[in-house]
C-alpha cells in the first residue's frame, strides 16, 4: 500500500521505524547499519523527514539523534497509515472477532523495535482463547498482509522485552 505511494524504500523503512513507536530513536550510523543502507541515503531521507517536520533532531554527545515529532499535525494520521500498511489494524480486528476473551494484544520482536523484518510477532493475552482458530489465523493473515505472522498465547505477559500495546481491554 504505502510502497506504491512512497517510492523510496529507505524513507518507508524510516517512517515505519519512527511511527511504529514514539520511543524509537536512532542516529545516522546506527540506522545505516540496522537497515543495511549507506549513510548517505539515510542522511538524505532523515533530512527530508526533519525538514518536513516529521522528525525531531537532538544533539547528544557527538551524535545527532532522531525521533518522531509527536506534535506534528499529521502524527496521528501517519501512525494510523503505518499501522494499516503493516496490517496491524487487520490483525487486531480479526483477533478480537474470533479469539475469545482477549484482554491484551501486544506487538513484540523486530516491529516493536521499528525494524521492518517481515516477521510480525503478536502476543495475545486472555482467558479461554480459541487455540484451534489461531492455527488457521496465521496463514489467513499472512496472505492478507504479505508478512509472516507468529502468535503467542498466554493468560498473562511477563517480560522485559520491548512491546507495543495494540489493544488493551
Amino acid at each position: 500500500m504505502l510502497d506504491n505511494l512512497i517510492t523510496s524504500k529507505t524513507r518507508l523503512r524510516l517512517l515505519i521505524k519512527f511511527f511504529i513507536s514514539q520511543a524509537n530513536k536512532g542516529h545516522l550510523n546506527g540506522l545505516a547499519s540496522e537497515m543495511g543502507e549507506s549513510t548517505n541515503s539515510i542522511r538524505k531521507e532523515l533530512n527530508h523527514l526533519f525538514e518536513a517536520g516529521y522528525l525531531n533532531k537532538n544533539k547528544k554527545d557527538n551524535k545527532v539523534e532522531y525521533n518522531v515529532n509527536a506534535k506534528h499535525p499529521l502524527y496521528n494520521t501517519m501512525k494510523k497509515v503505518v499501522m494499516k500498511h503493516l496490517g496491524l489494524e487487520d490483525i487486531v480486528e480479526t483477533v478480537l472477532d474470533k479469539m475469545g476473551n482477549v484482554s491484551k494484544i501486544l506487538l513484540i520482536g523486530d516491529y516493536a523495535k521499528g525494524i521492518d523484518s517481515g516477521n510480525i510477532e503478536i502476543f495475545l493475552i486472555g482467558k479461554n482463547l480459541n487455540t484451534d482458530y489461531i492455527e488457521n489465523l496465521e496463514v489467513k493473515i499472512e496472505k492478507l498482509i504479505n508478512r509472516k505472522v507468529t502468535f503467542y498465547l498466554s493468560s498473562k505477559f511477563v517480560s522485559n522485552q520491548k512491546n507495543i500495546i495494540l489493544y488493551n481491554k
